[in-house]
């Protein structure tokens, strides 16, 4: 009876040993999130010309918002989020407005110019911006009312990405960013 036991025993050990040796593959790709920007207060946006892309020209980091998602690029990838201050998840790709913005449109804003003529450009506080954006671009807002701020623009149209065109085709629109593919 001993023997018995002790052979159940053995042979019970030899078939949970085994299994619960069995390795389970499980591989996670983990993309670190950008570091958090603090605010002291909501930051005042300015739309850039021809775009319907606003951004905040006094943060030191390039954010900026284009249908209803704020957007950052952070260490060679690009993140998007509902909220200018939190909750950035990764984007696969370039957003396609960003080959619509110039380079230097940083100083094109701090000299108050864009393309050679003054650009009297108007801050927007962000919850303004945040309950206006879809009715501005549907209704034309900055072309009508504004010109984007910039005289000479009067009856120019924005600069729209088309469905239409082909995968990986791009117009830059004079504004080729070789920094930046």
């Amino acid at each position: 009876m001993k023997k018995f036991v002790v052979g159940t025993i053995l042979w019970t050990l030899a078939m949970v040993v085994p299994m619960s040796a069995m390795a389970k593959v499980d591989v996670h790709v983990s993309i670190p999130l950008p570091p958090p920007i603090v605010f002291s207060a909501p930051p005042s946006a300015v739309v850039i010309p021809e775009t319907y892309v606003y951004t905040f020209p006094d943060v030191r980091e390039e954010i900026f918002f284009y249908n209803g998602w704020w957007w950052r690029s952070w260490d060679g990838r690009w993140y998007r989020s509902r909220h200018y201050d939190s909750g950035w998840g990764y984007y696969k790709g370039v957003p396609a407005f960003y080959s619509k913005i110039p380079s230097n449109w940083r100083n094109d804003y701090r000299d108050h110019r864009w393309k050679g003529y003054h650009w009297n450009y108007q801050r927007i506080p962000q919850n303004q911006l945040q309950n206006n954006w879809k009715s501005w671009e549907r209704n034309k807002y900055w072309e009508k009312q504004h010109s984007w701020g910039v005289k000479e623009l009067r009856h120019r149209q924005p600069q729209h990405s088309s469905p239409a065109q082909p995968k990986g085709h791009r117009e830059r629109g004079g504004f080729d960013r070789p920094d930046r593919r």
